[in-house]
């Protein structure tokens, strides 16, 4: 009953609204971003803000917005995040966590790491279906967001040093830009059995995104996201 009565509090057009910008930021935002962002005044902003921490769909705390400190930094200001929790609801219940944690562990039991990247992979050209690879980055962004991994572009400071990259003349075959995903849907079972469903993963986007098109990913880990990341297959233009 805990997590439809969380879930539920997304039930208000405005509360959803403020939940959905604060978990596309990847980071704190404070009361005064949350209120300009959606549309509504600080008070109003405030009291959805609160209560969205009180269903535990969000995380609070307070800092200096400022980025100063000491005398003359101004009062600490409350801050929001996505809470790491997660929430379901399944009318009947049903627990298809405990199934796929099973499966997982007698899968890296037995050794069939490359056996489940095999099927991931000949999974991930299903849901593609008869569509061709993904043309750009743009485009993969769309599916990826469609199955909920939550992809956002970011720059690479030292593209050239991207791991497994190397272009014929030394140079990384990226354009500098990578799209990584502050979600991994496979989250809960990733983090017991990271080698194994996080090769899976890579082999269902190599599927889904198309391996040999203009897109390609690649293993680069990062804490709270998701382990993949998407890069242009492109070299750089010299």
């Amino acid at each position: 009953m805990e997590d439809i009565e969380a879930i539920a509090a997304l039930q208000d057009p405005v509360r959803r609204r403020l939940y959905e910008y604060v978990a596309a930021q990847g980071r704190e935002v404070g009361r005064n971003e949350a209120a300009e962002a959606v549309g509504v005044a600080r008070t109003l902003a405030a009291h959805h803000l609160d209560r969205l921490t009180e269903a535990g769909l969000l995380d609070s705390g307070s800092r200096r917005l400022t980025g100063r400190s000491g005398p003359g930094a101004g009062r600490p200001a409350k801050v929001y995040a996505r809470a790491r929790t997660e929430r379901s609801v399944s009318l009947p219940a049903r627990d298809y966590r405990t199934a796929a944690e099973l499966l997982a562990e007698a899968a890296e039991e037995a050794g069939l790491d490359a056996g489940l990247r095999t099927a991931a992979r000949r999974r991930g050209d299903a849901l593609r279906g008869p569509a061709a690879p993904c043309g750009d980055l743009e485009e993969a962004m769309r599916v990826l967001a469609a199955r909920g991994y939550e992809p956002h572009v970011e720059e690479e400071e030292d593209p050239e040093a991207a791991e497994g990259a190397e272009g014929p003349e030394g140079k990384a075959g990226t354009d500098g830009r990578v799209v990584r995903m502050r979600n991994c849907p496979f989250h809960a079972v990733a983090e017991r059995f990271p080698p194994l469903v996080c090769g899976m993963n890579l082999a269902l986007l190599e599927g889904l995104l198309g391996a040999d098109g203009p897109v390609r990913v690649r293993m680069d880990a990062r804490p709270g996201e998701c382990c993949v990341v998407v890069e242009s297959s492109k070299n750089n233009e010299r």
